[in-house]
């Protein structure tokens, strides 16, 4: 644990060893000579193939923090010229030509006759069975694909960040426009939520046009690497060898069979104490007992301040590591026009202090996002120090833990900012039934994208029926969705994941079912529990998801009798508050 007297000290870059201390990335030229001196050089012993990862770990770094940059400028201001022209570069005209290099530098890691012995290091054998998983999947003609659906996916964010409506006379975000779903003016909800989802209809043609376009390139993609469809493709490509497209199904099972009915207990209840006749989807945000929406801040500084000393109270380092990013302008928190949706964490390997992008307005959910990406930094700063650029990067199951089990064990500092104890309780309450409702939602968006590519040529309407179909199975029987089936129809439209980085979904849930375990542990022993999420944190991707989850004093199970375990923990916790 750390002192309170801990000094903000503004990290340094490591000084760099394989490439000069000036040099920075512009186009592919100037970089190429560094992957030709690598692809060169003589490895004759273990040692000197440990000098070459690390000095290929120093050149991914400067590429990825470049990239980074490039990308996290583009989200900021989706309108910049500039800021798009300068992506699009990477996109285009360095990206291309790293990928075969990459796919060059793999293949000769794995020709060195003491690439066994380096397994004896920690963490290289994670490195080298994922090295071997890059090789096997590996296509040229891939190359030219993967630049066009980098480039759709950027035009799904300048599509969505386009997206305002008027508003009582203001133009605003769709983020800032369902802050407005939670007013206790019902009239006010119905009018913001047609709005919303009329703005959306607008498009629907065009996202559907570029989804399809985006299946079928992926499809070709899978196809290319000798796989069925890209679902298969992509458990090789995201690491997934801990489990399988069954287990997925697993997982969708227990979430119907254990949360669901939770969900329509709570929607049940909700009509009941909104005393209203009919449920619609613009009664869902707003208080159930009909009290105005919690605000638990003004402006994106006071956001940024109240979740510092939430941070400070768990401990002094996780505060400052939101300091130091903030002193350095590694953050964007407000909505705004021509912003893209969503948030991220983005990790920049070469300084290891990562930058924060979100579109808050002033909810609570905006709140719990700052603490969900600042589990994110945290881990950043956690893995900073370790040897190689590839142990920064674990899987997202490891991922998400760090972001997930951040929003619920500091549950007990939210006075910060809640200083009313009716508005505390409430605010803890919604945070529970965020939970059991994200958890359908997620599976929900899983189920969807194996059926998407399980059936690559499917129709428009097809597409549509069968959203609807598993939209329904995983949805609570109270709302009533008649005279707003079009919206419906369309909702996947809104989650990102589906259009920028597929299949990456199921993670927030296996994590979820994590992080509500590592709550319960830091319930039990706060001091313990916190330092074995920590510790485990540390681990980066040195060791292998269940042996991560381990170390955080949890296990990897997302079967239907462990998460009705998990699911009686949060109904308990739900009676504590009653």
């Amino acid at each position: 644990m750390h002192t309170p007297q801990e000094q903000i000290i503004i990290p340094q870059r490591k000084k760099r060893i394989f490439l000069p201390e000036d040099f920075q990335v512009t186009k592919w030229e100037p970089i190429q000579p560094f992957y030709k001196q690598l692809l060169e050089r003589e490895l004759t012993s273990v040692e000197t193939l440990k000098k070459w990862f690390e000095d290929v770990s120093e050149l991914a770094s400067v590429v990825s923090e470049d990239a980074g940059w490039r990308y996290i400028h583009m989200t900021c201001d989706t309108a910049n010229e500039s800021y798009r022209k300068s992506y699009q570069e990477y996109v285009k005209e360095i990206l291309p030509q790293l990928i075969p290099v990459t796919h060059q530098l793999h293949k000769k890691a794995m020709q060195c006759p003491f690439i066994q012995e380096l397994r004896k290091e920690v963490g290289y054998d994670i490195l080298i069975r994922n090295i071997k998983s890059n090789i096997t999947i590996y296509r040229p003609e891939n190359v030219a694909i993967f630049t066009q659906t980098r480039l759709e996916a950027q035009e799904y964010s300048t599509i969505m960040g386009a997206m305002t409506v008027d508003v009582e006379g203001k133009e605003l975000t769709l983020q800032q426009a369902a802050a407005h779903l939670e007013s206790e003016d019902r009239s006010l909800r119905e009018k913001v939520y047609l709005k919303i989802g009329e703005r959306r209809l607008k498009d629907k043609d065009k996202l559907n046009d570029l989804y399809t376009s985006m299946v079928k390139h992926r499809h070709q993609i899978a196809v290319n690497a000798d796989f069925a469809n890209f679902r298969d493709y992509m458990f090789v490509e995201l690491k997934r060898f801990e489990y399988t497209p069954k287990d997925c199904f697993e997982f969708h099972q227990s979430i119907a069979e254990e949360v669901v009915p939770l969900l329509n207990d709570l929607a049940k209840d909700r009509k009941k104490q909104l005393n209203i006749d009919t449920l619609k989807p613009w009664d869902n945000q707003v208080d159930p007992l009909g009290k105005p929406p919690l605000r638990p801040f003004r402006n994106g500084e006071e956001l940024l301040e109240k979740t510092i000393i939430v941070f400070d109270r768990l401990d002094p380092f996780l505060g400052n590591c939101l300091r130091i990013m903030k002193k350095m302008g590694h953050l964007d928190l407000t909505s705004r026009k021509g912003k893209a949706p969503g948030g991220y964490n983005h990790t920049l390997d070469e300084t290891g202090v990562p930058f924060i992008f979100m579109n808050a307005t002033s909810t609570q959910r905006d709140m719990e996002t700052l603490l969900h990406e600042g589990g994110h930094a945290i881990h950043s700063f956690l893995m900073r120090d370790l040897p190689n650029n590839n142990f920064k990067h674990p899987t997202s199951e490891i991922a998400e833990i760090a972001s997930m089990s951040m929003e619920s064990i500091s549950i007990d500092h939210w006075d910060v900012f809640f200083d009313n104890e009716d508005e505390l309780k409430r605010a803890k309450k919604k945070h529970l039934t965020q939970i059991i409702t994200i958890l359908p939602w997620i599976a929900t968006i899983d189920k969807f994208q194996h059926w998407v590519y399980e059936n690559p040529h499917h129709t428009l309407e097809q597409r549509k029926t069968t959203w609807n179909e598993i939209f329904d199975s995983f949805s609570d029987t109270s709302t009533d969705w008649s005279g707003q089936e079009a919206f419906k129809d369309f909702l996947w439209q809104k989650q990102l994941h589906l259009f920028e980085v597929p299949f990456y979904y199921i993670e927030y849930g296996i994590a979820q079912l994590g992080a509500i375990a590592i709550w319960k542990n830091y319930k039990e022993n706060p001091r313990k529990g916190l330092q074995a999420y920590l510790d485990a944190l540390k681990l980066g991707y040195t060791k292998s998801v269940p042996q991560i989850y381990e170390a955080a004093g949890i296990v990897f199970n997302f079967s239907r009798p462990y998460v009705k375990e998990l699911m009686q923990f949060i109904k308990a916790t739900w009676e504590e508050l009653d």
